[in-house]
């Protein structure tokens, strides 16, 4: 097995800011790096990944390269995704985003030899039509949100990103352009007390068109904490940071009624899956959600959409030079019937 990676600057439509930036002092980033891979076996097969690494879980490019120098290749293979995996899972430090770049690679090409799509491969299957994303608005000032919106006007479903000290100017500039669209919020772990929290979702509670509230607290809280903010909550509450992958369960199913779950979180889409199949046994809501990303991770995502009730999947919608083609996002809703590849993750890159 053959393995090349390449690094890919994604430059952003807009500046992205959420309050986990604004709380480190920065400001809105307008790049984003990833890591591109592809596996190519001695037959020609071959499979993509991508890794998107996230400092939020100490993972950054230099992390990513370094548990990749360390793969050997010959040791993969897509006949063998098990053995595969396991021989990944032992090379240290572990790194959730290069593993789960190899990991994606390793589906799509299985997925491949076997003449099926990534859903078919994991039993799943692809409605066209019902999976819908949200599209989000980042925060910025009033008179950008506006325009940001206006832009987004095809999106049935925004998320708002909220927690800077403009919360009320930026959910009344949302409002200005889109007042009865169907918001999802996300503070990003910006209330750091459960009463300012609970303050603050009493408030959005007004707005009778806001679906849920996302992350409202640190995930580093105790979770008797996020258990009293759920048991007062007037919204439904959503684990991001909370929920890592599978593991976090048992710490979510009594704090939270609904779980994010991200392949870059998760360290690929075999992960991703468990994550999923163990929230819905737990009784927790799920959404499939991401970085920015190109449309390899984003594709990926989506061919698990048959375990979820949301999907915030837009990461490659907000960039503008996504290098690959694959799932087709149209008024936010997905389609693989769209696709131009039939096969594995149906991705490709994009033809100049």
């Amino acid at each position: 097995m053959r393995m090349v990676y390449w690094h890919q600057n994604l430059r952003l439509v807009d500046a992205w800011t959420i309050s986990t930036r604004l709380r480190a002092g920065g400001t809105g980033k307008v790049n984003e790096s990833v890591l591109l891979l592809e596996l190519r076996d001695r037959s020609g097969n071959w499979g993509y990944g991508e890794a998107a690494p996230a400092k939020r879980y100490r993972e950054d490019m230099e992390t990513v390269l370094h548990y990749l120098e360390q793969v050997d290749s010959s040791r993969l293979s897509f006949e063998d995704r098990a053995a595969s995996c396991d021989y990944l899972a032992g090379i240290k430090p572990f790194n959730r985003a290069a593993f789960g770049a190899l990991d994606l690679a390793l589906a799509d090409g299985a997925a491949r030899s076997a003449k099926k799509t990534v859903h078919e491969l994991f039993d799943l299957g692809f409605k066209e039509g019902p999976h819908v994303t949200s599209f989000s608005i980042g925060i910025d000032t009033p008179e950008v949100i506006e325009k940001k919106v206006s832009r987004a006007a095809e999106f049935e479903i925004l998320k708002i990103k909220l927690g800077s000290p403009n919360d009320e100017a930026v959910l009344k500039a949302v409002r200005n352009v889109a007042p009865s669209k169907t918001l999802r919020v996300d503070a990003n772990e910006a209330w750091a007390k459960k009463e300012e929290a609970l303050r603050r979702i009493e408030w959005l509670a007004e707005d009778s068109k806001i679906e849920f509230v996302e992350q409202p607290m640190p995930s580093t809280l105790p979770a008797a904490d996020h258990a009293w903010l759920r048991e007062r909550s007037p919204l439904p509450l959503m684990a991001d940071e909370s929920y890592v992958d599978s593991q976090d369960v048992s710490v979510c199913r009594d704090a939270f009624d609904a779980v994010n779950v991200k392949l870059v979180k998760t360290g690929g889409i075999s992960e991703g899956y468990r994550a999923l199949k163990v929230a819905r046994e737990a009784g927790l809501k799920t959404m499939l959600g991401c970085m920015i990303e190109s449309s390899v991770l984003i594709s990926a995502a989506a061919h698990l959409a048959a375990l979820t009730d949301y999907l915030d999947l837009d990461g490659s919608l907000l960039t503008a030079n996504d290098p690959f083609d694959g799932v087709v996002i149209e008024k936010g809703v997905l389609s693989f019937e769209k696709a131009f590849v039939k096969d594995g993750l149906q991705v490709r890159p994009k033809l100049t």
